[in-house]
């Protein structure tokens, strides 16, 4: 076997495991909404581990495959922005569809 196929095969199984990982991530998340009633400030620091347990996984994903997760952005979004070139088609199509009805 190739170098290239042996790197290849290494990388596949480490994503593998990190796909397998998440799942069980997500098993114990789905476990801390039952324990979250019984003690706050347990399933306060599970989540935690489990968030930064995810943050590892996803560094290293970007590592081996070169693909890096989408971050999460929190916040008030802004208008979105339009060419006002487009502004002149979007009236056009617009006034045809309601007049259309």
């Amino acid at each position: 076997m190739s170098y290239l196929r042996q790197e290849r095969a290494a990388k596949l199984a480490m994503m593998e495991s990190i796909a397998a990982s998440q799942q069980a991530l997500a098993r114990m998340l789905h476990c801390i909404a039952d324990i979250s009633s019984y003690s706050d400030s347990t399933a306060k620091s599970l989540a935690e581990n489990i968030r930064l347990l995810t943050q590892y996984q996803g560094q290293m994903a970007f590592v081996i495959s070169g693909i890096e997760w989408q971050r999460q952005h929190y916040g008030t979004p802004s208008l979105p922005w339009f060419n006002e070139a487009c502004d002149a088609v979007w009236y056009a199509v617009r006034g045809v569809l309601e007049g259309s009805e």
